[in-house]
């Protein structure tokens, strides 16, 4: 029997597209309601990973080292029952709910000119810092899941992520304008900084099956910035990275939410292997870009949240065959799972019910 491994790594050569994937992510949030509903928890009372309870091909090893110019650093600058304020290692502070899940407030930022960026922050980044890095941690993750036959991964933002939070949204996108330079150093320093971090972690914790990077280019109603700035400012550091990669033959899936398809000719030239998560609500339709590109990509999601969160079982069930009949018919290697995580308002119920279908037509 083909294990996990082996059919992802089928479907990245395009060597078999009859067979498709399981993959997903949910909020913390939803794991933890799902409790009272049925989910089950091990022998020492904690909640069994869904990774080994629904059978996901793909598991995330390690990764996400840290990349704020001020290793360690978290300040709390207010807190209540309810949230906390902290200042991160990039001079950022923003505010997080304690009890929930959501997306940090931006309040405030220090990184606010290429002056403070050089003065403060640039320094702490020119040398590799094994502190950063959870070796052997990540050592041990990825023997478990390698052992397990599961297609293993590194995950981490990039670029766009970081500068998001670490100069926040109002100077990033003026800067994109009115300071390139800046955005060109920021990057540089960066992508130079994340090769020598990953080759640390590759070369001794071991090599992974492939790279995720986590990099939101979009929202509901299209790109954050345009393509042409995206392809001069931003696109070229994508593929430095992506060719680090695959000089390790490590393919590289790009997570990027909301309305990117004006990019997907980027995302491609970059050398992107996968994409994730294709969100319906925003425009994106998997169908459609696997007839446009899937002899290019692969494809990991594409299911509307919203019908899960729907709870009409018939909807779903059509749902789940429409999307596995039109991508085999379209000869595209897929993982079923949503366009977005699983929120709260999916029961435990209907999302094993998605599972279930998914598998009669996997």
């Amino acid at each position: 029997m083909q294990t996990s491994r082996e059919l992802v790594n089928s479907l990245l050569k395009r060597e078999n597209t009859d067979r498709a994937g399981l993959f997903d992510t949910f909020w913390g949030d939803t794991l933890e309601g799902w409790e009272s509903q049925g989910y089950p928890l091990d022998e020492n009372g904690h909640r069994v990973d869904p990774v080994d309870h629904f059978g996901f091909d793909m598991c995330g090893v390690g990764g996400w080292f840290d990349i704020l110019p001020l290793r360690g650093f978290w300040e709390v600058l207010e807190e209540t029952d309810e949230w906390r304020v902290t200042r991160n290692g990039a001079g950022a502070a923003l505010k997080y709910w304690k009890h929930r899940s959501g997306t940090p407030e931006h309040i405030d930022f220090k990184m606010t000119s290429r002056a403070v960026w050089e003065k403060d922050y640039r320094p702490h980044l020119l040398e590799v810092d094994r502190k950063r890095v959870g070796i052997e941690g990540t050592r041990k993750a990825l023997a478990k899941r390698r052992e397990q036959g599961l297609w293993t991964f590194y995950g981490h933002v990039f670029i766009w992520e970081n500068m998001r939070q670490s100069m926040g949204d109002m100077c990033m996108y003026e800067s994109l304008i009115t300071d390139p330079d800046w955005i060109h150093d920021y990057n540089r320093v960066y992508t130079d900084f994340f090769k020598a971090h990953f080759k640390l972690l590759i070369e001794e914790a071991g090599k992974p099956d492939g790279i995720w990077l986590y990099e939101d280019l979009g929202y509901r109603n299209g790109l954050f910035c345009s393509p042409k700035t995206l392809e001069d400012l931003i696109l070229p550091y994508f593929r430095e990275l992506v060719d680090f990669f695959h000089s390790y033959d490590l393919p590289v899936v790009l997570h990027t939410c909301g309305g990117i398809e004006a990019a997907l000719p980027l995302i491609v030239n970059a050398g992107f292997d996968a994409l994730n998560p294709m969100e319906v609500k925003s425009g994106c339709d998997v169908l459609r870009f696997a007839e446009g590109y899937g002899d290019r990509l692969i494809f990991v999601g594409g299911m509307d949240a919203r019908i899960f969160e729907s709870g009409d079982r018939d909807l779903i069930r059509s749902e789940v065959i429409r999307l596995m009949d039109g991508m085999k018919s379209v000869g595209a290697g897929f993982l079923f799972g949503s366009d977005h995580s699983i929120s709260t308002n999916v029961s435990y119920a209907d999302y094993q019910y998605a599972v279930e279908v998914y598998r009669e037509y996997m």
